[in-house]
């Protein structure tokens, strides 16, 4: 007898119920052993599991076993990439040497008469006013399946910001020249028609797009205004300059206050907008990586009272550093020393005296910083691709390619000097969008099985590519930017990979790693196999990985048309009863064959296009259609050995699903209630939502059952604005299919159980009455028992079965929500573990911080002089990190810039968010585990056993009714608003990025003449208190949300 089970029976004589009512350790095994007996010889009877590999054996002849080479498929899907984006790049080149020279060519107007210029603003349409401007046209549009939206192929649309005076003669003299764009827009699409939107954005705000297309309604943009500014945009700010280190410095002295201070909040938020993917900001003194890049400090202030050229003469003598100053609020300080800063440090002045003045003057020092670049020409001329992000005109997630544009026009510097110099300024960025969904079509999945898939990351380890990139509900304002080691569960193995890919290499690893469940319940360990290689000509990585038993896949040989045409009538509605309800996955098998959300009409065509035209039809994906006819056939011999058998009475229903498409139930009759979506939901409150999926080869139980040689029971999610009893339990397990040594899982077979049968057999299997027949003696888990509770859960810690009629409403509802101590216990005992996991693609509710919020904090901060030392930059936090949390934890009030009573109601609006979620499971193998729950004037003792050959376990326990003074807090499984990680435990250890390998900040040629203007007053001279900026060093040790980047003065 092991040490747990004789302290477990030595605590229970001290138990304050009743020991003789506490099933004995025996009595509880024995309980187990012939509940385990039961279900599963039972369900192996019921679900034809052996059947059916008999008849994958007698059909032997109809397909053969194929080979998934990891290597070869990486290198193929990597090269069809490759040749994608490559022809994106010849179109931008395109563009950007036509955009330069109509540039070049263009004579610059004062007035424009009307007819000399028309044009079509995106925004007419959105507009009550029909009345159009002289200048102003309205295309004809069509519906396009492509766009997903109502074009003009014959037209280019123009977007223009709404802080932006359309008529002002820049503006119209851009939309003169740029309007000869659409020739080379149009030339593009006709030599490749697949080509989506084609975009110039120029650094007036002005944006022209092909094919024209009405703008987003604006009933749908948060507060009814059009924010849109492309310079806003992840590809503009990309293509825009070279990445950057940032150091924000804020300040905070006595005289910054009041309006002042909310506008230099609110300016900060809308400067951190301004950076990309490949952008470092400062905010702690960690040593990790930086972009060593374009190295700039953004000073917001309300003035300065000496220019400190002391301090930049002997420490930023080259320049390398480029200072941006900012004078915030209405005031009368002398502007002249900060405005001496900017100019004598390469950066620019700039002047926001009130809420207007913001977001124009926190995104144009990015003009400057494209200087450089244009003194590069051909060699800043390079085609970079973004991350992932939400297409503005509601294409779905897209990445983007993009060239700058420059001005090639010489300009005369000095009027004394009769040679003019290059002009340095950038005119704005070329892009042309690529859809996600255009790039799935090269990674195709059919042969690689459920769980197996391909997934790609950029030079930071942000995924374009991943099954848990899930981009839904997300408006284009907000990033998708998810690193590889959040989409997956972290270990070293998946660091070191990382690494590896961001690093361009190829190589292959197999290990054991957790595996989260499609709907996030669960975790699982699992086997896996990641091959990866880098994507030429870009600066993405490509990796595929596979499970053990999709190393290889079968595919079908049935090319004569008889076999086809017996396989297929098994797939007329009409024979449902026959071969019971039938669903096929909604796939796109053929190019004319549209999938349909109606299971019964997609089925239906299905048939009839077919019948018509073959499955070896050009158009068609034969190997699909055939595989998909394989398992039809293969599955309607199942159904007829069932139609013979006599079902159980706890057996409601069977099934049998393939990764081919096919998922038949019988009988028949049972159909039309079935619903993936019950068992396959990522928001329990969306449960009872009608989502018609059929694809049962992604559903949350297929993908568990392929990992585990269990039968894995699957409960429907618990609906807390939906009290009914749940009638019926899923339980499913994987086909283990031998053929010639080669070990595949093809399908998943199952049944759903009775509940209301399998609770009365279940507590019936309990009752044990000892031989002098005692009445006293009775041991057992009847319904509502008063002495003890009896539950079954799975191994994610979720409700299966109870003895109490209250908890079985509660079927689906997770043990800690119902028991919580219980719960913890189990925990404790070591039969459950955990893992926190965060969702960092969540939208929530908007969110306003009081007014009487925390308030700025000071601490210890470096000088200026410890600033401008480039060796200090090295301890430039990753903007990875800050993306997700610097706004929420740093800057919580920032975005309060103006009072909660102005007319910018915020109401119904979502914004990014972070929740976490925690996932159960099992710990180890152990079998057993006893313990005592001791709570303030009571104790508890429990049992639990798990059901070997199953992912159940049966706990025992003295009723919670009877010591209700135990900690009844409930434990959160579920999703729910987080914080995040620690930002200092990050910090402390960056992942490794790597960023764009080119370079441009600094030019020996550069001028810097125009910097924002001098008064030309002479500076005080006062002493200049050094600048300091707060690194939220005590932020470890304080409410991170205390805490703000600072200049104290």
């Amino acid at each position: 007898m092991d040490v747990d089970k004789i302290l477990f029976l030595l605590l229970s004589l001290f138990t304050s119920v009743s020991t003789s009512q506490f099933p004995s350790s025996i009595t509880v095994q024995e309980w187990v052993q012939q509940m385990q007996t039961d279900l599963v010889s039972l369900i192996e009877a019921e679900s034809g599991a052996q059947d059916l590999i008999k008849i994958f054996h007698y059909y032997r002849k109809h397909f053969t076993v194929e080979h998934n080479n990891a290597q070869e498929l990486v290198k193929s899907a990597a090269s069809n990439i490759q040749k994608l984006l490559l022809s994106r790049s010849r179109a931008l080149k395109n563009l950007a040497t036509a955009a330069e020279e109509l540039q070049m060519k263009h004579q610059w107007q004062d007035e424009f008469e009307e007819g000399d210029m028309l044009y079509y603003n995106a925004k007419d349409d959105n507009e009550s006013d029909t009345v159009f401007s002289k200048h102003r046209l309205k295309p004809d549009f069509k519906e396009d399946s492509a766009f997903k939206r109502m074009v003009s192929f014959n037209h280019t649309a123009v977007h223009i910001p709404t802080d932006i005076y359309e008529g002002s003669s820049l503006i119209l003299n851009e939309l003169n020249w740029t309007e000869a764009l659409m020739d080379v827009f149009k030339k593009n699409r006709e030599e490749d028609p697949s080509l989506l939107w084609q975009a110039f954005g120029s650094t007036t705000g002005l944006a022209r797009y092909y094919p024209a297309s009405p703008w987003r309604d604006k009933e749908k943009v948060p507060n009814k205004i059009d924010l849109y500014d492309v310079r806003r945009r992840p590809w503009y700010i990309q293509g825009a300059s070279s990445p950057k280190d940032m150091l924000i410095l804020v300040d905070a002295s006595g005289s910054v206050s009041g309006m002042t201070m909310r506008l230099i909040r609110t300016s900060v938020t809308e400067m951190l907008e301004t950076l990309s993917d490949d952008d470092y900001v400062n905010i702690v003194t960690i040593n990790v990586s930086r972009a060593n890049c374009n190295k700039i400090i953004m000073l917001f202030t309300d003035g300065a009272e000496e220019r400190a050229s002391e301090i930049f003469e002997k420490y930023n003598p080259d320049k390398r550093v480029r200072i941006f100053t900012f004078s915030v609020g209405q005031h009368n300080y002398d502007k002249a020393p900060i405005q001496w800063m900017a100019c004598t440090n390469k950066g620019y002045y700039y002047e926001i005296p009130s809420i207007g003045a913001i977001r124009i003057n926190t995104q144009e020092y990015l003009d400057v910083l494209g200087r450089p670049m244009v003194k590069a020409n051909e060699k800043a001329k390079q085609v970079q691709w973004t991350n992932v992000y939400m297409d503005a005109l509601e294409l779905g997630p897209v990445i983007t390619g993009t060239l700058p544009v420059f001005n090639t026009t010489k300009t005369k510097v000095d009027k004394s000097k009769a040679k003019n110099q290059q002009n340095q300024a950038i005119l704005g960025v070329m892009a042309i969008d690529v859809s996600l969904d255009d790039i799935k079509k090269l990674t195709p999945h059919f042969s690689l099985g459920p769980n197996g898939y391909y997934f790609a990351i950029d030079p930071n380890g942000y995924v374009l590519l991943h099954p848990n990139l899930k981009p839904e509900k997300k408006s284009f304002q907000e990033p998708l930017t998810l690193d590889f080691l959040d989409a997956e569960i972290e270990d070293e193995i998946k660091v070191d990979i990382r690494r590896n890919m961001i690093d361009g290499e190829t190589g292959n690893h197999t290990f054991t790693t957790f595996v989260k469940s499609h709907n996030e319940r669960y975790i699982d360990r699992a086997v896996r196999t990641y091959t990866w290689g880098h994507i030429r000509g870009t600066n993405y990585s490509l990796a595929l990985v596979l499970p053990k038993y999709s190393l290889h896949y079968l595919h079908a040989a049935i090319g004569d048309t008889i076999t086809q045409a017996k396989f297929s009538e098994t797939l007329q509605v009409e024979k449902f009863d026959e071969y019971g309800f039938t669903f096929i996955a909604k796939r796109e098998y053929c190019t004319d064959l549209k999938p349909s959300d109606n299971n019964t009409d997609f089925l239906i065509n299905f048939n009839k296009y077919i019948d018509r035209n073959t499955p070896n039809h050009p158009l068609c994906n034969s190997a699909l259609v055939n595989k998909l006819l394989l398992d039809a056939g293969i599955t309607s011999e199942l159904v007829k050995k069932w139609s013979k058998q006599i079902m159980n009475n706890g057996v409601s229903a069977r099934f049998v699903a393939t990764d081919g498409g096919i998922t038949r139930v019988y009988p028949s009759s049972a159909g039309p209630d079935w619903s993936e979506s019950i068992y396959n939901t990522n928001d329990i409150y969306d449960v009872y939502e009608v989502r018609k999926s059929y694809n049962t080869h992604e559903s949350n139980f297929y993908q568990r059952s392929l990992d585990n040689e269990l039968y894995i029971f699957t409960p429907p999610v618990y609906n807390f604005n939906y009290n009914a009893t749940v009638d019926s339990i899923l339980v499913s397990k994987a086909v283990d299919l031998d053929i010639d040594g080669v070990k595949l899982k093809p399908a998943v077979v199952g049944v759903t159980l009775d509940v209301e049968f399998w609770l009365e057999r279940l507590m019936n299997t309990t009752v044990k009455i000892n031989p002098s027949g005692s009445k006293d003696d009775i041991c057992s888990c009847q319904r509502n028992d008063e002495f003890v509770d009896c539950v079954l859960l799975d191994d994610g810690g979720f409700l299966i079965m109870a003895n109490r009629d209250d908890y079985v409403r509660q079927i689906g509802q997770f043990f800690g929500m119902i028991d919580p101590s219980m719960m913890m216990s189990l925990i404790n005992s070591s039969l459950f573990s955990v893992r926190k996991t965060y969702d960092y693609l969540s939208m929530c509710e908007v969110h306003k911080e009081s007014k009487s919020a925390a308030g700025l904090r000071s601490v210890y901060v470096p000088t200026i002089a410890d600033i401008l030392q480039l060796g200090w930059w090295t301890s430039s936090a990753a903007w990875s990190i800050m993306q997700q949390l610097l706004v929420t934890v740093t800057f919580p009030s920032f975005s309060e810039a103006v009072d909660t009573n102005d007319d910018l109601s915020d109401d119904g609006a979502m914004e990014s968010c972070i929740n976490e979620q925690s996932q159960y499971f099992f710990e180890n193998n152990e079998t057993s585990f006893y313990g005592i729950l001791d709570c303030d004037r009571c104790s508890r003792q429990f049992h639990a056993e798990k059901l070997q050959g199953t992912n159940l376990v049966f706990v025992v326990a003295d009723t919670k009714l009877a010591c209700m003074s135990c900690d009844q807090k409930p434990l959160i499984q579920g999703k729910q608003p987080s914080p995040g990680p620690d930002p200092c435990e990050l910090a402390l250890n960056p992942r490794y990025r790597k960023g764009p390998q080119s370079c441009f900040d600094n030019n020996a040629s550069e001028q810097d003449g125009d910097c924002g203007g001098v008064s030309g007053l002479m500076p005080s001279p006062w002493v200049l208190v050094l600048l300091q900026v707060s690194l939220l060093l005590n932020a470890c040790g304080n409410r991170l949300h205390d805490n703000s980047v600072l200049l104290t003065g």
